[in-house]
């Protein structure tokens, strides 16, 4: 598996395990399919959970605002988004 193909299912892994959604199995998001208020029914404050793990796991911050709604609209997003920050700090 790629690092790419590890890194979303990571992703989709953390997503069900922190906003609660143990019924789903995470092989079933799709990689472009919308994260908040999207088929997943996640709100407000799962995007909020799922920033403070990306926060824990990866050392990325997701600032709030367009950039949070950049970063969140899908698992694909928010891996561009963990990747181009982290590139920003080496």
């Amino acid at each position: 598996m790629s690092d790419r193909a590890q890194m979303l299912a990571d992703l989709k892994a953390m997503i069900v395990r922190e906003c609660d959604k143990e019924e789903m199995d995470p092989s079933e998001i799709g990689d472009d399919e919308r994260l908040i208020g999207g088929d997943l029914d996640l709100d407000s404050l799962d995007a909020l959970q799922i920033s403070m793990a990306v926060k824990e796991n990866y050392g990325v911050r997701i600032e709030g605002g367009p950039d949070a709604r950049k970063a969140l609209a899908s698992i694909n997003a928010l891996a561009d988004f963990i990747e181009a920050e982290r590139s920003k700090k080496a």
